[in-house]
């Protein structure tokens, strides 16, 4: 179960001790909201950290205590029943990110007059308000007493504003302090959206000197509040904080200033007019070149359509809620306009999960020398009926790790003509006639191969690919027995490829189609990667199983630069390998494309598709496929397979133990 307890016990507050401990609650708490054992299970992950029942969204306060090296994480969740409302804070625990050990009441509930309308989203600090690591613990939080809330609405002041709790117990209680709220709200004129959500950075080299000198020596912490100026920017007020008192918070200005709905191309996405759960983190490649990169969350997007060989096909995020999870490089603000103010500007910027991912929250962990960040998957896809028969909504993603991604000598991409018409990257000419390329990477976190020490493990490799249905399909497919798996694949795509990727679900051969599969794939053409969901209809109610498509290219580079010598005098050109993971739990699916684009959705089964067709002569599982051009020009080329499937594994039997 995600929610295993393999540490102490917390002795204030209960905690989930056992996996039958937990079916028998959570099938208890599952009659509380109307549904029954079988709702509540039916599409429950195993190994994704979970609230014990009803609402959960934005992962809260994720940090590391050096003192008992147990990692925290919090989460918003409504305790009372399975919608939005009631915003508490839900704790869970792990010595290792992968087995949590979670709270059956929550660590911090509405209960004072200045947070008596929820517990919105927070930061984790391991030390005092003083600044000092003698096993306190703090939380920086969102208190709001008042609600609605929403960018639309006009905003009433003071109806957010910023508290602190501490622990003395290793995270078991937690409790507020006397000076609640430390901050009352926005700056008195300021005009805003929304103000929430505090994120606080420990070491910005880069920060402006407007910054550094608000405390003088090194003993400032860089404080962010997500929201919005109205009619104008959705934006981060920064403020200087004291790092030995946390109290102490004095505003310096806003990060930057994009403008309403911004959108540099569709490989940047849409900036929105609100900004929410917003994260700075400067990272460092193995050259010692450092990026700033924001992460955040975005309101209010327009409507946007994607282009692929499929346009008649509904698109999955056209019927959501228009928010996107994005990240921006930031530079300083080189403008002498009298009307720029804001203290960083806009360098690039890409989309960091083009699912059903949100609210991002991150933290430096010390063991890894990594950023570890969490994101929230929602359970939106989902009518209310069905959601609320089953009693429970959404879940904390697996933890992925953050990196500066270098590419050193590349040519071009697959079929954008120039390089710098992608804005997710940054380009600079290296003055052989090739570029080094930058750009926020990110990928599961190495710890999670954990789950795969009880899995069967299959590998397959040097495989010419044929389109889904050949005959001979049956050698570039691996069987799956149980609905918790990972991929990992690398394929080598030709000039002549369509499409090229892997279906789940039943043999092809006697299923012809993508009826009742799911099928992961990149259109070299349209440079798009594409999931497309099996449709989904129960007791008289469509399940929006839309397809996912995010924009991805494949660079082509020089061998030489990538450290492949060749004895030519001459340097070959390659094109990178189409590298695919894909982590499947239950009904969540994350999917992570050469490190830079991430997709995270759900998929829904009527019944476990292992059990659907248990006499059929197929057998449920991974197959892989290559769909070559329909028109093809060149002769030559039809002796050549569309892809090469380089090698892939397949790990089936996830789990904590």
């Amino acid at each position: 179960m995600s929610v295993l307890a393999k540490t102490q016990l917390l002795d204030a507050v209960p905690t989930i001790k056992t996996a039958q401990e937990f079916d028998n609650i959570t099938a208890t708490k599952d009659t509380e909201f109307s549904g029954n054992q079988c709702d509540f299970t039916r599409w429950r992950p195993t190994f994704h950290l979970l609230a014990p029942h009803g609402w959960l969204n934005d992962p809260c306060g994720p940090g590391y205590d050096p003192s008992t090296g147990k990692y925290h994480l919090s989460f918003q969740w409504n305790p009372n029943g399975n919608d939005w409302g009631n915003i508490a804070w839900g704790h869970s625990a792990s010595f290792d990110l992968i087995s949590w050990e979670t709270s059956l009441e929550p660590c911090l509930s509405p209960s004072t007059w200045y947070d008596c309308q929820g517990i919105f989203t927070g930061c984790f600090q391991p030390s005092n308000t003083n600044g000092k690591q003698d096993g306190t613990l703090t939380y920086v939080y969102t208190s709001v007493n008042h609600i609605p809330i929403h960018f639309t609405l006009p905003y009433v002041n003071g109806c957010e504003s910023l508290s602190i709790a501490v622990s003395d117990d290793g995270g078991a209680t937690w409790e507020r302090k006397s000076c609640n709220p430390i901050l009352p709200g926005p700056m008195q004129g300021q005009k805003v959206t929304g103000w929430r959500d505090p994120f606080l950075v420990s070491s910005w080299a880069s920060a402006p000197e407007s910054l550094r000198r608000t405390h003088p020596g090194d003993d400032v912490l860089y404080g962010l509040i997500s929201g919005g100026l109205q009619d104008h920017t959705p934006t981060v007020f920064v403020y200087a904080v004291k790092r030995d008192d946390l109290t102490d918070w004095r505003y310096v200005g806003m990060l930057s200033d994009t403008g309403l709905n911004f959108r540099p191309s569709r490989w940047s996405g849409d900036f929105g007019v609100n900004w929410e759960v917003t994260n700075l983190v400067t990272l460092t490649d193995d050259e010692n070149v450092s990026r700033d990169f924001v992460i955040m969350g975005t309101e209010g997007c327009l409507p946007r359509h994607d282009i692929s060989s499929q346009d008649n096909d509904p698109i999955a995020r056209d019927s959501r809620i228009q928010r996107s999870q994005l990240w921006m490089c930031i530079k300083s603000n080189e403008s002498t306009s009298a009307s720029s103010s804001a203290l960083m500007q806009y360098s690039f910027a890409g989309i960091f999960d083009n699912g059903l991912y949100y609210a991002a929250n991150s933290f430096w962990d010390p063991v890894s020398q990594q950023q570890v960040v969490f994101g929230w998957i929602t359970e939106e896809d989902l009518p209310d009926n069905l959601r609320h028969r089953q009693g429970w909504s959404g879940s904390i993603s697996l933890p992925r790790v953050l990196k500066l991604k270098t590419m050193h000598g590349v040519k071009r991409a697959r079929s954008t003509a120039d390089l710098r018409d992608i804005t997710s990257i940054e380009v600079t000419p290296d003055g052989h006639g090739t570029y080094t390329v930058r750009t926020l990477g990110f990928s599961p976190d190495e710890r999670l191969e954990k789950l795969r020490d009880k899995a069967t493990k299959r590998t397959i490799s040097d495989r010419r690919l044929g389109s889904l249905g050949d005959s001979s399909h049956c050698l570039d497919s691996v069987a799956l027995h149980t609905l918790q798996w990972e991929v990992d694949a690398e394929i080598k795509v030709g000039n002549n490829c369509r499409r090229v990727g892997f279906a789940i679900g039943d043999d092809p051969g006697n299923k012809p189609g993508h009826a009742g599969k799911t099928v992961l794939f990149w259109e070299p053409a349209s440079e798009t990667f594409i999931v497309e969901r099996p449709s989904l209809q129960m007791n008289d109610t469509q399940i929006d199983q839309g397809r996912e498509v995010s924009p991805h290219t494949l660079f082509s580079y020089t061998t030489n630069s990538q450290g492949n010598h060749h004895a030519a005098t001459e340097s070959a050109e390659v094109e990178e390998t189409l590298h695919i993971q894909a982590v499947f739990d239950v009904s969540v699916l994350e999917i992570f494309v050469n490190e830079r684009t991430a997709i995270s959705t759900r998929v829904y089964h009527s019944k476990n598709p292992l059990e659907e067709h248990p006499n059929s002569t197929g057998r449920f599982g991974i197959y892989f496929f290559a769909d070559r051009l329909e028109n093809d020009g060149d002769p030559g080329m039809k002796c050549y397979a569309p892809a090469r499937l380089v090698r892939a594994t397949v790990w089936d039997g996830l789990s904590v133990h």
